[in-house]
Formats: structure tokens, sequence, C-alpha cells
């Protein structure tokens, strides 16, 4: 296939309206992942804790859009997030930030969250974020696990809403 054809395929695709019905679907799913992101917000100025960071924007696309995606259940939500902020926070106490070591912290992260099968694109990012920070290990409570949790929580609340089934599995695979 030339590039012409790949461009009037995009235009193409581009031209067809959406049906009532995705845009409502793609509507409440926005509004629901903007909703979890909303109440995180509102722990953290209640309890004076961190709630927020900049992964739980991406795993809300999961959670609202694609909640049957395995990356969406609980399992890998959490426990993909914990894994990696703990590898963050292991490399960055033992050998310091570097190059070579938020490289090597990404990488772990991913061969942790393969080994134990909780893969979660979003929690590839939280080494980064709390080596680059300076995140205590406090962070591992809050945010990353109570704010993962309520997340999955509002999913789980969103989609009974919704009439849709999620999760699929809470922590077996």
């Amino acid at each position: 296939m030339n590039n012409s054809n790949v461009t009037e395929k995009m235009l193409e695709i581009g031209r067809k309206r959406p049906s009532l019905q995705y845009v409502k679907t793609s509507l409440l799913a926005g509004t629901g992942g903007g909703l979890a992101i909303l109440v995180l917000a509102l722990l953290e100025g209640w309890l004076s804790s961190p709630f927020l960071m900049a992964p739980f924007g991406a795993s809300c696309v999961i959670l609202f859009a694609l909640p049957d995606s395995p990356l969406a259940q609980p399992r890998n939500v959490i426990g993909g997030h914990l894994i990696s902020s703990l590898v963050g926070l292991t490399i960055s106490s033992c050998v310091g930030v570097h190059v070579w070591s938020l490289a090597l912290a990404v990488g772990l992260s991913i061969a942790f969250m393969q080994w134990t099968r909780t893969i979660h694109p979003p929690a590839g990012a939280d080494p980064l974020l709390i080596m680059m920070t300076g995140a205590p290990w406090t962070y591992l409570l809050f945010p990353v696990g109570l704010g993962a949790v309520v997340l999955v929580l509002a999913g789980w609340t969103y989609h009974r809403t919704q009439g849709n089934q999620y999760p699929k599995h809470w922590f077996t695979s």
C-alpha cells in the first residue's frame, strides 16, 4: 500500500460519523475518568495527603474507556502501580538518580510487572516520576497505593451504574 492509499484511508475514516451510542459512551467514559480524578483531588484536599499523580490520568483512560482490557483489571492497576513505584523508590535509594538508573528502573518495572502478570502501562511512568521528584517512601502509600485503590473503586462504581461488568476479575488472572 503506497502513501497516498494510506492517506485516503485515513481521510475516509475521519469522514465517517460516529453513531450516537458511540458518542454517548465516549462522553460517559470521559465523565467517569474526570470524576475519578476529582475524587482523588478532593481526598487530597480533605486529608492533606497526596492522592494525585500524572500516571493516574492515563490509568483513567484504560479504566473507563477499555474496562474489558486485562490492563484495566484491579490486579493490574493496583499491582502495576505498586510494583513500579517500589522499583523506583528502591533504585533511587540504592544508587541515586542518574540517566542510567532512570532507564534501569523503568526496565525493571516492565520486567517485574510482566513477571507478576500485573502489566499496567501507565505504571511504567511511576519510577520516573518518583525518582525525578525525590519522592519519599511514604509515596508508596500516598498517593500510589491508596490512589490506585480509589481509582479501581471509582471504575467499579461507574461501570455498575452503566450496567457493565467490571472488573472481569479482581485479583486472579
